[in-house]
């Protein structure tokens, strides 16, 4: 089982205040557990001492350098996604709100600064002529293995290339990628209507159903220099289409520590089903087994994201509530956004892998946010590799 500190061991082991202590919280370096027993927050060892490691070299620049690449401090300038004080925001505006309120498009059209109609005009959006084919290729297979090809076939460079500056060519452009991701989740043709209502239809849902995925896909949007959002600023830097930076995107997205931490959830909900559901917790821990699913380094008391996806159904599936109640009571951890898109796969009976599919699609705002922001500094991303092989002879 994990150990625990309290604040003034977890202060005393770090060399500083308990006013620090909790700055290191609030900014995203240490996680504080709730201990209802006491009333104080507990830390869980390993991380306090992992940490303490890192202040202690803190002051070499090559162990910075090294640190800045794992939850460290922040490298790149940008002003699209804040995450501060467990809050979400896009440019300002609260992300949970928008979700509430907003379209894709309109969350959209506001990370890439341009307007909703201008982005997404009505009007015939084609695909490559392999596309209809490809579609035959993959139909039946989860959306991990189809996506990527996919939308690979359906696009193309021209109508985001780099040498493509008009204003609203480019926010045409887009727009169009949005819509070629969409089919391409769906499995059906470009389609101009609105890209929740295009899954709703897709996917039968009613209007709650349909409000859930618009609120899911813009709360996926963007969560600033994640995995494959650096990676598709990476492929920007050089020059290259926003197409590019999609796809490149999509890659890193299928990984298992990122987008793809949503089939590990899915497995799990298989394995602990609806009864006996804390033993069967318990007995993955005992094996070395852990909860996909739980825990983030930036939410400490819990993702936003999550909690509004949770709200409403929740309640609907009790065994779900005593799998998030025996999580935190084992570990300390609170729902991730990747358990959330999972509960929502499965209370809408989507096809399996639409939680990797809600996630990609909703994210493809963010990289090709993320692109234009890069594309615009005119910098190539190119960082220094410490050399640890063996010397010249």
């Amino acid at each position: 089982m994990p150990t625990y500190l309290s604040s003034a061991e977890a202060a005393a082991a770090l060399g500083v205040s308990r006013q620090t202590l909790y700055a290191y919280v609030s900014r995203g370096l240490l996680t504080a557990q709730a201990d209802n027993k006491v009333r104080e927050s507990r830390y869980l060892e390993e991380e306090v001492r992992r940490l303490a490691t890192q202040r202690t070299r803190g002051r070499k620049p090559k162990e910075v350098a090294k640190a800045t690449l794992n939850w460290g401090l922040p490298v790149l300038e940008s002003g699209i996604t804040l995450i501060e004080d467990g809050r979400l925001y896009y440019r300002g505006h609260d992300a949970i709100a928008l979700a509430a309120t907003h379209s894709v498009e309109d969350v959209a059209a506001l990370l890439w600064n341009c307007n909703a109609p201008q982005a997404f005009a009505a009007g015939d959006i084609s695909a490559h002529a392999a596309y209809a084919g490809m579609l035959k290729h993959f139909a039946g297979r989860r959306v991990e293995e189809s996506l990527l090809p996919l939308f690979t076939i359906a696009s193309d460079d021209a109508a985001t290339a780099a040498w493509q500056t008009a204003p609203e060519r480019m926010a045409e452009g887009c727009g169009a990628l949005m819509r070629l991701l969409a089919a391409s989740l769906l499995g059906t043709r470009p389609s101009a209507e609105p890209i929740h209502a295009q899954c709703a239809k897709a996917w039968k849902l009613d209007a709650q159903g349909a409000a859930l995925v618009r609120m899911a896909l813009i709360l996926c949007a963007d969560h600033e220099l994640n995995a494959s959002s650096f990676t598709a600023r990476c492929v920007a830097s050089t020059g290259t289409s926003l197409r590019a930076s999609v796809i490149a995107g999509l890659a890193a997205l299928t990984g298992g520590k990122h987008g793809g931490t949503t089939a590990r959830v899915e497995a799990m909900f298989d394995e602990i089903g609806e009864q006996h559901v804390t033993d069967k917790m318990q007995q993955r821990l005992a094996r070395g087994d852990d909860l996909p699913g739980f825990g983030h380094h930036l939410y400490p008391e819990g993702d936003v994201r999550a909690i509004a996806l949770l709200e409403d159904i929740l309640p609907q599936h009790p065994a779900w509530q005593e799998m998030i109640k025996s999580a935190h009571a084992l570990i300390g951890h609170h729902p991730s956004v990747d358990f959330a898109l999972v509960a929502v796969r499965r209370h809408l009976q989507l096809p399996v892998g639409a939680a990797f599919g809600l996630f990609a699609l909703g994210r493809g705002m963010g990289w090709i946010a993320q692109a234009l922001e890069q594309r615009a500094t005119g910098e190539l991303i190119r960082p220094r590799a410490a050399y640890t092989g063996p010397r010249p002879m």
